[in-house]
């Protein structure tokens, strides 16, 4: 057994509520609490037969066991004494079983393979042939014949094309930019392009590293145990969800999966994307012959999801027939090369000697380059995936001269990382490494626990932190 997998377990076995306990657990949370276990006990019944051989049967093991986790999650922050926490650290265990097993490795996860052959031979459809022939009805066809244009959706297509309409614009540029890592994943398993941008706009506004409160994160806002049954999560020291072409990749695999089983309807497909595939699947199957826009059916989402669908819809409806709209989205090149850094440099420092139009190149350098933190300096003669009006830029403003100078000062200027206590003392910091969590970090310095470390620098629920992150250890030993 991996260290990896020794430390996931205990940090379930923390998770669960612990027996001597039990009599301070409020009654009404009791259910939600046994509930968690037996999920979390199903997921790694699945892992088993994964392991065993029997990989249909164990990856749908562990997919009814990831929503039901979901499904638990809702009704404790939907009740008075119940910790989130719970069942973020279970998410987190799991993942890294997950993990293990999904790669047949203790460590990190396999390798992708090569993908050959056209759309539906090979690649992410030759994993799901049932899905690919589902999600082959959407190939080539004009979403005017898929998207039904109602009210909800109207009402979402006004929003954004006023108030909304910057995060619209934002989230088309942030798209072109990353273009060439993405749609050829949607090329390739036949979804339309409008499919993703959709998705995308209402998800992240093509900012890579978004992170919700509930512990989504990436462009395509993956949950942990989610992003895990499609190859996504901790190599390397990186969390996948944030590489924009893995995070598009493991959509697709979403949508071929639910395509299959919600019987190739769009509506309830990108309904489960946001308030979970196993309300979706219920949902469905006692929709009977009524559409998804069925008041009895449609009123049953959460209002999260009443929304998102129709939000979703409309960005892709827009993406397709913006002139109909007024709507004109800006020229944006694409192009994408490589450049190679003569001298260490962050991508803050980089932006900053690069200038560059309106907004710089800021976040273009973070979507195409997502596993480096942008305060981190980045070694000399490392590539970095770049606009191709960067280089010549570089060169004349980066590796020497004023402004290669002035970003350099700037940079040296950053806050320091000790500040003053009560006392006038300074109060230590950590640097997080890829792995760690609250928990393990308090226990590690002797702090007051997860709670308050997260308090004492600013963190809400559920907790996100990032490899390279700088935390204060206030009331630590």
């Amino acid at each position: 057994m991996s260290l990896r997998l020794i430390a996931a377990l205990a940090l379930l076995t923390l998770a669960l509520p612990p027996a001597a306990d039990a009599r301070r657990v409020p009654k009404r949370v009791e259910p939600i609490y046994e509930a968690l276990e037996a999920a979390s006990e199903s997921y790694r019944a699945g892992l088993a037969q994964v392991r065993a051989g029997e990989t249909a049967a164990g990856r749908e093991a562990m997919r009814q066991a990831s929503a039901a986790l979901m499904d638990g999650a809702r009704s404790c922050q939907a009740t008075r004494g119940c910790e989130v926490e719970r069942f973020i650290a279970a998410y987190d265990a799991l993942l890294q079983q997950g993990a293990s097993a999904l790669s047949g490795d203790g460590e990190g996860f396999a390798e992708t393979p090569e993908r050959t052959g056209a759309a539906g031979e090979g690649g992410v459809l030759a994993t799901m042939p049932a899905a690919g022939r589902s999600v082959a009805l959407l190939n080539g066809r004009d979403l005017r014949e898929v998207i039904e244009l109602n009210e909800p959706v109207r009402a979402a297509m006004a929003e954004w094309l006023t108030w909304m309409r910057p995060q619209l614009i934002t989230s088309w540029e942030n798209y072109q930019q990353m273009r060439f890592l993405m749609w050829p994943e949607y090329e390739q398993a036949g979804l339309p392009e409008a499919l993703l941008f959709g998705i995308l706009a209402k998800e992240s506004n093509g900012r890579v590293h978004a992170v919700s409160r509930a512990g989504a994160a990436g462009p395509m806002q993956f949950m942990p145990a989610t992003g895990a049954r499609f190859g996504l999560g901790w190599r390397d020291g990186f969390d996948t969800r944030y590489d924009p072409q893995l995070a598009a990749r493991a959509s697709v695999l979403y949508f071929n999966e639910r395509f299959a089983e919600l019987g190739d309807e769009l509506e309830f497909a990108v309904a489960a994307y946001n308030g979970g595939e196993g309300r979706a699947l219920r949902l469905k199957r006692a929709a009977g012959e009524k559409s998804f826009w069925h008041p009895d059916v449609y009123g049953q989402l959460p209002p999260e999801t009443r929304d998102y669908v129709p939000y979703v819809l409309a960005a892709a409806w827009l993406f397709l027939h913006p002139e109909e709209y007024g709507l004109q989205f800006p020229a944006v090149d694409g192009a994408a090369t490589v450049l190679k850094l003569a001298a260490p440099a962050s991508i803050y420092q980089l932006s900053i000697c690069l200038g560059g139009p309106r907004e710089g190149y800021f976040r273009t350098l973070r979507n195409l380059n997502p596993r480096y933190e942008p305060h981190v300096p980045i070694a000399a003669g490392t590539e970095l995936r770049v606009p191709v009006a960067v280089p010549p830029e570089y060169q004349r403003h980066c590796v020497d001269g004023p402004r290669a100078q002035l970003a350099a000062s700037l940079m040296a200027a950053s806050k320091p990382t000790a500040v003053a206590t009560a006392t006038g003392g300074p109060t230590r910091t950590y640097r997080v490494k890829a792995g760690d969590t609250l928990s393990s970090i308090s226990r590690r310095h002797r702090c007051d626990g997860a709670t308050a470390l997260a308090r004492a620098n600013g963190l809400r629920a559920p907790y996100v932190i990032r490899a390279g992150q700088t935390l204060r250890l206030v009331g630590c030993g």
